[in-house]
């Protein structure tokens, strides 16, 4: 089956009535986790979106609370979980927040970013993303935004 452009399927859901629109998002809801979570996020936390953000860095502190020493796999787990939330929000200041934070757990744990290529290229990655980020700001923030940068740079 081939999907529907967006276009179509704005045009039927405007068709929908309030309970049938409803049942079509709890059936997105049940078929993927993914889908689950998106609304989560869209129903329950998208106006506080510091919370979000917090929620988020809580998340990969306890990532790095069980497994200090963390490895490539777990690693790019945690970075895959992290994109993936981070596609909810619109938000630039948020991502910024998320990507820093997760930068400067890698470096206060135990994991040794120097000693493995892979791991390196991963934070650095990391960091390249925020200055994408930062690229598109108002100039203020942005200075702020770079000394972080440069404070977590190897």
């Amino acid at each position: 089956m081939k999907a529907a452009p967006i276009a179509q399927l704005k045009k039927e859901l405007l068709r929908l009535e309030h309970g049938e629109l409803l049942e079509v998002c709890l059936k997105l809801a049940r078929f993927k986790k993914d889908n689950k979570e998106l609304l989560t996020y869209l129903l329950l936390l998208f106006e506080d979106e510091p919370a979000f953000a917090n929620g988020l860095c809580k998340e990969i502190d306890e990532q790095f609370a069980l497994t200090p020493n963390a490895h490539k796999k777990t690693l790019r787990k945690t970075i895959r979980w992290m994109n993936k939330c981070l596609r909810f929000t619109k938000v630039k200041d948020t991502e910024i927040q998320v990507r820093l934070h997760f930068c400067h757990a890698l470096r206060s744990s135990e994991t040794p970013i120097r000693s493995s290529r892979v791991v390196t290229n991963m934070y650095q990655g990391q960091l390249k993303k925020v200055r994408t980020v930062v690229d598109k700001l108002h100039d203020d923030i942005k200075h702020d935004v770079q000394q972080a940068i440069q404070r977590l740079m190897l």
